[in-house]
């Protein structure tokens, strides 16, 4: 007999005129900030908001520069506030308030003004505005000046005045504390910033904290100094109007390219990215196999391509406010209105194509007159094509081995945002947040299993320690069974534009084992797929070392220092514990710690730095310099705040 069910049905709620709501701009950025400029964040990493607010500056002035007004721009960034001073030609002092504060308000609607913009929304400069404790806008246009200053996006004071300053716009921010916790602007990111506008816009003079910037050979300036291994030829850079790309070959596994529209470091790609990819390969495979007869795969083509694009789109569509990546499929489209009244879209030429065939032109050309490059090339296209048979044979048997794996990966616990195929709208929902746990053990993997939110966070349990793919050939490697089952959930087999999560978690204890489990598996993205740690991906997880409770309150701590807060706050009545491993963390304690609270280290590595070199010094043998390196920066576990004496 069936047992009934106790179900409760909510009383049917009034739907009427007083349900409907009407917000203001500046409520709804800061009700919604997501919409606008992405995730919050503290600074932490690249693409948090508070550079957001900043680059939708940074590119107001670039576009001033761009229609010809102005040669300098001036950047000054302390921990907490920033301010950008262009000298264009000045917001006519008549809208700035509304420039700077009412959504769709702007002169990037009009084409004559600006034609090939980052900024066509009219919502940076008010995003910046809403979500800024402090915000200082002032106009300066022959001999006077206009200026409006306002707190979180509500306006304060305005005025006009008398002034000696050249022609140009002011802004000065200081983003709202409450929305930002624990904020800080970090210099490198925003000199990171600010080294491409410099590269993207050949005679811009770009000032950050007194320091200038400049390049002279635009794209080429921009992959020479970032080059972290000597390419096998000279980089070949093109340019025309609205296009200039940089092409190279290294020796590293996986690719390398920067792209950027407008000036906007398109770090995501997009559509102007893969016609670059897309571009170079059709007329590499068709250069060897009309004068060569060598019939290359487009993969043995790009393996190890070094490069860079950057194409200038009128009114582009990119696929998120943050601008990360192009979704236009056109150089430019219009809405034409015809006599009937009817209307139609005129429509230039594809992205795609026009890449493509410049490519194929500029490349082919090329390399029928520097033949010494042909040579280089082929060896390198060789290589890589012998060593990916290889690698592919072996992984074919490492599948036959375990068949259940085409269907079925025993080491993955996934999650249902990659159940709702049908539902396009809940992939979207979790796109952002979708994760994985790489752990160590099935202790781990079942506590954080059980933890998780099953909807966009799932788990992958390693067996013991992955082998050292840096000691270890490329065979052995793509015949580790471990790794394989790791690369399937992934779902980078082939590319890694098809990776299945936006963060790659690494979850181990804080002990030795943990470390060098962690060391193993980042050494292997390093070297096979650094394009993942490249795109911000891969992360590495906090867990609390303490807890410390009393009766009435549980506090977790991260380091000694929290700790001993926590005693003083709570008061000597306290009881601590160590944790050891993330096994001895309960369940329903580890939800605190992989939900909005959890603690994320992004792993990161700079341009300037050799991904070989470093893995060799870390991970390769064990040599006197890195004995020597360990011994000068050794620390004992008490100076660490690891344990109790």
């Amino acid at each position: 007999m069936e047992k009934d069910l106790d179900i409760k049905i909510p009383a049917q709620e009034v739907y009427d005129e007083s349900k409907i709501k009407h917000l203001e701009d500046v409520d709804h950025i800061r009700l919604r900030p997501g919409m606008y400029i992405g995730k919050l964040g503290n600074g932490e990493k690249k693409d948090d908001g508070i550079y957001v607010l900043l680059k939708e500056i940074v590119d107001n002035a670039i576009d001033e520069f761009t229609m010809g007004h102005g040669k300098t721009i001036k950047i000054t960034v302390d921990e907490s506030s920033a301010s950008v001073r262009d000298y264009g030609r000045g917001i006519p002092f008549g809208k700035l308030i509304q420039v700077v504060s009412v959504l769709n308000t702007g002169a990037k609607y009009d084409d004559a003004v600006f034609k090939k913009s980052v900024g066509l929304n009219g919502v940076g400069a008010k995003a910046t505005n809403a979500l800024s404790d402090e915000f200082y806008a002032e106009s300066f246009r022959n001999g006077k000046s206009f200026f409006a200053r306002f707190s979180k996006g509500k306006l304060i004071e305005s005025g006009e005045k008398d002034t000696t300053e050249k022609n140009g716009t002011l802004i000065r921010f200081t983003p709202d504390p409450l929305l930002f916790v624990d904020y800080k602007f970090r210099v490198e990111y925003v000199e990171e910033m600010v080294k491409n506008y410099s590269y993207l816009k050949k005679g811009l003079t770009l000032n950050l904290n007194g320091v200038s910037y400049k390049s002279e050979n635009g794209l080429l300036d921009l992959v020479n100094d970032s080059l972290n291994e000597e390419p096998i030829y000279q980089p070949i850079h093109f340019s025309s109007e609205d296009i200039e790309i940089v092409i190279t070959h290294g020796r590293s596994y996986g690719e390398n390219i920067a792209s950027f529209v407008n000036g906007q470091n398109t770090r995501d790609g997009g559509t102007h990215l893969a016609a670059f990819r897309e571009g170079v390969a059709k007329c590499l495979k068709t250069f060897f196999k009309n004068n060569y007869k060598k019939d290359f795969a487009p993969e043995d083509i790009r393996q190890g391509i070094i490069g860079a694009i950057s194409i200038q789109v009128q009114e582009p569509i990119f696929e998120s406010q943050v601008k990360t990546k192009l979704g236009s499929p056109y150089l430019w489209q219009k809405d034409i209105e015809n006599e009937d009244g009817t209307h139609s879209l005129d429509k230039g030429p594809s992205i795609r194509t026009f890449v493509c065939d410049f490519i194929g032109h500029e490349l082919d050309n090329y390399l029928h007159i520097n033949k010494e490059v042909v040579p280089v090339l082929m060896e390198k296209i060789i290589e890589s094509e012998e060593q990916r048979k290889e690698i592919q044979s072996i992984q074919k048997q490492s599948r036959e081995r375990n068949k259940k794996a085409a269907t079925y990966n025993p080491k993955l616990r996934d999650c249902m945002y990659h159940f709702n195929e049908k539902t396009p709208k809940g992939k979207e929902e979790f796109a952002e947040t979708s994760s994985i746990f790489i752990t160590e053990g099935d202790s781990a993997s079942g506590t954080i299993t059980q933890a998780r939110n099953a909807n966009y966070q799932a788990v992958f349990s390693l067996r013991g320690k992955p082998i050292n793919c840096i000691k270890e050939s490329a065979k052995r490697v793509a015949g580790n069974d471990e790794l394989n089952y790791l690369i399937s959930a992934l779902g980078v087999e082939n590319e890694t534009d098809n990776l299945r999560y936006n963060n790659i978690v690494v979850a181990t204890d804080a002990d030795d084992d943990g470390m060098h489990i962690r060391m193993l598996i980042v050494s292997f993205f390093l070297k096979y797929y650094p394009e993942l740690i490249r795109r911000g991906h891969v992360h590495i997880l906090q867990t609390p070392l303490f807890r410390v409770k009393t009766k009435k309150e549980v506090r977790y701590c991260y380091n000694q220092e929290e700790k001993e807060q926590a005693i003083k706050e709570l008061g000597n009545n306290t009881e601590t514990t160590r944790f050891k491993g993330l096994g001895e963390i309960s369940a329903n304690e580890f939800s605190e710690f992989i939900g909005e609270k959890m603690r994320l280290d992004n792993v990161k590595i700079s341009d300037e730095e050799n991904i070989k070199n470093l893995l060799e010094f870390y991970m390769g043998d064990n040599t006197i310099d890195r004995q020597n390196f360990i011994r000068k920066n050794l620390r004992t576990e008490e100076e660490l705040g690891g344990v109790d004496f």
